[in-house]
């Protein structure tokens, strides 16, 4: 606990002035890093003077570490800028980052030395790092899958950036009432996000709606509309025991000062005054605006175009940045430089790309179109019809005019194509084409303009990459046989495992006598000669009952419930949806309580407790999923305030679930539920995060679930429902009321 001490006749929370405030900006042992944590609480203030507790302990210690981050992360930036590596541009939506504290430490392996400096400091590590926000960027697997592989890629010491946009609000912060999901804004940023550093010489300007002009030469260029500036932010991402430190870049949209209008604003319409400050507000706002109205629809589409331009002008300034006092040529951008489009949502890079190419720096068509197609990847993360995003013809041409001609040129010359070398797919043209025609509802189908673009497509797991294949996208496999592969998607072990669960860690770093496992996880094949050790089983269940403990506190703190850490932990966390089915595990939960309440008090004292967790933010405007939340809510009201069963099953409803609470409920997990539909789920990693702590599955033959079940062996998975290849027939029986 932190203690006050006098200064001056001040009081001063925690012990910072017996700690020498001199800076060491890349100490290692505890004494100077509570030295240079000192300095920074002194000389680098974000809070009244005289202050020194958790909060403020936080920013001095985020402060103290960040300081070797920029040292390694420059030193990384100058070695990349030397040898001039093709590098990897990552280019999401979301990134669901969590908290950065107790992974930049884990990774420059200076935990103890932290927690020893804080403890001279008055305060403790853990209370410290509670003091962190999740950084408000991302909402489901798509951002965490984000996060993963930037952390990955660090680790192997891979050149990669991660591209992305800074949103102030997020997605929303969950509240749960007796009416049930509540929105309010993520507040992340309300004061200050001491991990990012904000680059003011990385400003690109963004245009938006405006009109196509044909120049003299016959050149085309896009002119008027409004044009915004795009900032950069830069988090640093630092490798596992390693020097190297890549980083995510994410962009803030800005208006400039020359576009407040200080005369309108003199004339008392201060909202036309500053018309564009507050447009470009709206851009990096809120996560996944709703987008049921035009505007809604615009502003997606805004957001979407403006981290693709932002992030390809980045791309291509320092690619020519490097290039200073050379010979070269476009046609060595591909050798240099990858974009990997993370779902559809960065599809603009595409026509963007080439827009800049022939526009700005003056390339024809074909050799445009070559080193575009040679550069850009599409991770494909979904099979359902409407997260394959369809774009209004009509709103695309009034935001993007010049690139619906780009579009609509790849299109044309697509169809040209296939109507010269495969006459037998003219009559599945209307269904490959990019631009859907229908008078009645003309889009832009965004999937298939990035299957004919990029130069690979990949799935997220075999079963999902086989049913694109084999489905979803078997003409273009005909056309293009070796541009489709599978890359199941994968974990870091450090945040999900190693830091997150350090009482597992150890006993597995104890028994397999090194902590090689941390990077390479076959290493885990090992601990199956230990199976069955007394000793080994003894310390495995002591480890998962102290989390079980940790998580039962945390469950009472959030929601009042007591729950009893020796009942079995059965959970269900991930975004609230319907082909997810936590109506499904809810209904379930329902039985349960009902063959209870028949049961004789003796009977029930046969039968397992068991407490049901179930978490997950269903979309604001997204109604039948908020109707799961709020059925989860009611169930739990009814059985957990129940005394004749009560002791036997508790049903807990875990609010504003995020990357910190995965943290806290994963390791305390014995049973979790991954029961989508077959063919549903593209992947899942959740499945991963809870096999990798030691937690049974109860799960459908879907997504990654069948590659874990042959991982870890048919009888230890517990499998569920029907299979991919059943489900048409079963759906088709029930439309024709045989079932």
């Amino acid at each position: 606990m932190a203690t006050a001490v006098e200064t001056n006749g001040k009081k001063l929370s925690g012990t910072l002035v017996k700690v020498e405030a001199v800076a060491h900006p890349l100490a290692e042992d505890a004494s100077e890093i509570a030295s240079n944590i000192s300095y920074h609480a002194r000389y680098s203030p974000h809070f009244s003077p005289f202050k020194f507790e958790p909060e403020q302990a936080y920013y001095a210690t985020a402060d103290s570490v960040r300081d070797r981050l920029i040292h390694q992360w420059n030193e990384t930036y100058l070695h990349y800028h030397e040898v001039d590596p093709k590098q990897t541009y990552y280019l999401s939506m979301e990134y669901l980052q969590g908290r950065a504290l107790t992974n930049a430490i884990g990774n420059l392996n200076i935990q103890d030395a932290c927690a020893a400096a804080l403890n001279k400091l008055g305060h403790d590590l853990e209370d410290i790092t509670e003091q962190e926000k999740d950084a408000a960027l991302g909402n489901g697997g798509l951002g965490r899958l984000a996060s993963c592989f930037l952390d990955s890629m660090a680790t192997l010491n891979l050149p990669a950036w991660g591209y992305g946009l800074r949103y102030r609000y997020g997605l929303f912060k969950q509240r749960i009432s007796k009416e049930g999901q509540e929105e309010s804004a993520e507040d992340w940023l309300e004061k200050f996000s001491p991990w990012e550093v904000v680059r003011h010489d990385i400003v690109f300007p963004v245009r938006f709606f405006g009109q196509v002009q044909v120049n003299a030469d016959g050149s085309r260029s896009w002119v008027g509309g409004e044009v915004v500036q795009a900032l950069a932010y830069d988090v640093p991402i630092p490798g596992y025991k390693t020097k190297n430190t890549n980083s995510l870049r994410l962009w803030e949209a800005k208006a400039r000062a020359e576009d407040f209008n200080l005369f309108q604003f003199n004339d008392g319409q201060y909202e036309a005054a500053a018309h564009l400050h507050s447009s470009a507000q709206q851009i990096c706002a809120v996560l996944y605006p709703g987008d049921a109205t035009e505007n809604g629809k615009l502003l997606r589409l805004k957001q979407q175009f403006f981290l693709c331009s932002a992030s390809l002008q980045d791309i291509i300034y320092r690619f020519k940045e490097r290039r200073i006092e050379k010979e070269w040529h476009w046609s060595e951008f591909p050798d240099k430089v990858a974009v990997q489009l993370n779902d559809t949502h960065p599809t603009l890079a595409i026509p963007e790309l080439m827009r800049l190419l022939m526009d700005v720096e003056g390339l024809g068509w074909d050799e445009a179109w070559n080193v575009t197609t040679r550069t850009v990847a599409y991770t494909n993360h979904t099979v359902l019809p409407e997260a394959l995003e369809k774009w209004s013809q009509a709103v695309m041409w009034k935001l993007l005019p010049r690139h619906m001609e780009i579009i609509q040129e790849i299109d044309k010359r697509f169809i040209a194509m296939i109507n010269s070398t495969r006459p037998d797919l003219e009559g599945k043209l209307s269904s490959i084409c990019i631009m859907d025609n229908d008078p009645k509802k003309p889009v832009v189908r965004m999937a298939n303009l990035c299957v004919v673009s990029a130069h690979t497509v990949n799935g997220v797991a075999q079963l999902h990459s086989d049913i694109l294949t084999s489905e979803l996208f078997a003409d273009y496999v005909s056309i293009w046989p070796t541009k489709f592969q599978n890359k199941t998607n994968g974990i870091t072990p450090r945040r999900w495992v190693r830091f997150c669960n350090p009482e597992l860690s150890n006993i597995i770093t104890k028994w397999l006598k090194t902590d090689e496992w941390v990077t390479n996880l076959d290493l885990l094949t090992n601990l199956r000669q230990f199976a069955e050790d007394d000793g080994f089983q003894a310390e495995w269940a002591s480890a998962k009952m102290a989390n079980k403990q940790r998580l039962a506190q945390y469950i009472l703190q959030v929601t009042g419930v007591q729950i009893d850490p020796n009942s079995l932990f059965d959970i269900q966390v991930k975004r609230i949806h319907e082909y997810k089915r936590q109506l499904l595990n809810i209904l379930g939960a329902i039985y349960r309580y009902k063959k209870l309440k028949e049961m004789k008090p003796d009977q029930r004292n046969t039968t397992a407790a068991r407490t049901i967790m179930i978490g997950g933010k269903a979309f604001a405007t997204y109604t039948n999923a908020k109707r799961i939340v709020k059925l989860v809510n009611d169930v739990g009201s009814v059985v957990n305030n129940d005394p004749e069963v009560n002791e036997y099953l508790k049903v807990v409803f875990v609010p504003n679930y995020n990357v910190s609470v995965a943290e806290m409920l994963i390791p305390g997990s014995e049973l979790s539920q991954h029961i989508s539909t077959a063919g549903m789920e593209a992947s899942g990693t959740s499945n991963m995060k809870f096999a990798l702590n030691g937690c049974l599955i109860i799960g459908t033959l879907d997504g990654a679930n069948v590659e874990i079940r042959e991982e870890v062996g048919e009888d230890h998975f517990f499998l569920f429902g029907a299979t991919a290849d059943q489900v048409p027939k079963l759906r088709k029986e029930r439309e024709e009321g045989m079932r």
